[in-house]
């Protein structure tokens, strides 16, 4: 059964490397017939292959010697020694997405919500994320979780749902002072979604379609009686000028007949009570002549 050798955290320039000297090393030998070139180039080969790392533009990387922290390293072309020094977990320094939730969490009013909301945060000291806290992104989750459920409880359901924005920024000065000791700050949190039991968005439904009838009969009401002062205004004007009452009658007469095919039948009374008798008669006359 053949060794097997295992390299871990390997990247494109150490292969790179590793193959390079290896070939120079097959090379050596083949033309000297020596086969200290080979196993020189394999086993330098080896050491670069393990010494060379790459921290991409976006991280940042701990160096250790020994186990004791040494520095940062920037993001590049990073070597260390092999065995001695070793590089700790690359931290992505991009601003990061979590969603969390929180279920059947108790409002301040005693009513069970199950709220989403996404968090937005990202790493700004790499030394601390990795020194303080042994595992952040399980750590930003699990405490915006339980932020999550203090916030809600402190507020009432109608809040939660048309002050969201505000629970949000809420939750976010909440996250960001207790992840801060950790270099890492939270940016924003919104508020995704607040769900409430069905029975419960039944009787909302139905208060607030009671509330719009509520508004309706409230509005009627009110053009009615703005209705009746106008008219009172009309009839205060009419009782003291029998001539524009004559008018509005004669007016009204012709708005109903003048459309053509309609025809309307007038009481003998009303065409005496508005002089229609005469003045019929006149544009008569005036016709004949």
């Amino acid at each position: 059964m053949r060794p097997r050798i295992v390299i871990q955290n390997s990247n494109g320039v150490a292969v790179t490397a590793f193959v390079a000297f290896i070939a120079a090393g097959v090379a050596g030998t083949m033309l000297t017939q020596h086969a200290v070139f080979a196993v020189v180039g394999f086993l330098a080969g080896l050491y670069l292959l393990n010494a060379i790392k790459v921290v991409r533009q976006w991280e940042k990387a701990v160096k250790l010697r020994f186990g004791r922290y040494v520095g940062l390293r920037d993001p590049g072309l990073c070597l260390i020694i092999p065995i001695a020094e070793t590089l700790s977990q690359f931290v992505d320094q991009r601003v990061r997405v979590a969603s969390v939730s929180a279920e059947t969490t108790l409002t301040r009013d005693t009513v069970p919500v199950n709220v989403d909301a996404i968090i937005f945060w990202m790493v700004w000291n790499a030394e601390k994320a990795i020194l303080e806290v042994e595992n952040y992104d399980d750590a930003i989750t699990m405490s915006a979780q339980t932020a999550l459920r203090e916030s809600i409880g402190r507020h009432d359901l109608h809040q939660a749902l048309a002050e969201r924005e505000m629970l949000g920024e809420e939750l976010q000065k909440i996250l960001d002072a207790k992840t801060n000791p950790w270099g890492i700050t939270v940016q924003s949190v919104e508020i995704r979604d607040v769900q409430i039991p069905a029975q419960l968005q039944d009787a909302m439904s139905r208060e607030a379609q009671a509330e719009r009838e509520r508004r309706a009969r409230v509005i009627l009401g009110t053009a009615e009686t703005e209705i009746a002062d106008k008219f009172a205004v009309a009839a205060a004007t009419y009782q003291n000028n029998p001539v524009a009452l004559h008018l509005r009658a004669m007016n009204m007469l012709y708005e109903a007949i003048k459309e053509k095919g309609s025809m309307v039948i007038v009481p003998s009374s009303a065409v005496e009570t508005m002089g229609l008798g005469g003045s019929l008669a006149t544009a008569s006359l005036a016709k004949q002549q």
